[in-house]
């Protein structure tokens, strides 16, 4: 299982706006700028989000995008799933015919199981981290950045 540029960035958008929603709705356009994601692909990223009810759009002179529900409400596993981003690491696709996918006498192979064991792991993990987990982590972060840098200059002096 490799998950795609579309989970990756898509979570990633989704830090983004929910670090900075405090000011209002965020645009797309801001995003799309500050982290080299295109906006094109992030109009089709929202728009599944949306359908998800993850975030809201909201029209007009200063719209943009808000989280839907608060960050502690919503998961990794909610971002990846709304996307569409498959979390199946089976051969088969979760279908169990992996050896004869086109005969009526498919059978598993023999790892299905391990396969299909850890696509539950992974969607247990994802679904254990929170949209604001994520958020706090950025932010503290920052804050260790900004001290280094307080440091140094206070060093130079």
């Amino acid at each position: 299982m490799r998950l795609t540029t579309k989970g990756r960035f898509a979570v990633t958008a989704m830090i983004d706006l929910a670090m900075r929603q405090h000011g209002g709705p965020v645009t797309l356009a801001g995003i799309s700028r500050r982290q080299e994601i295109s906006l094109s692909y992030l109009e089709q990223l929202f728009g599944k989000l949306r359908r998800h009810e993850i975030v809201e759009s909201v029209r007009g002179p200063g719209g943009g995008y808000n989280l839907a529900r608060r960050a502690e409400d919503v998961t990794v596993a909610d971002i990846i799933i709304a996307v569409d981003e498959p979390l199946d690491s089976t051969q088969c696709g979760g279908k169990e015919n992996c050896h004869g996918a086109s005969t009526e006498h498919a059978t598993r192979c023999m790892t299905h199981d391990l396969w299909s064991t850890l696509n539950s792991k992974m969607v247990e993990y994802l679904d254990s981290v929170s949209l604001k987990d994520l958020v706090d982590q950025q932010k503290q972060k920052h804050s260790e950045q900004s001290v280094v840098v307080l440091h140094r200059s206070h060093a130079a002096s």
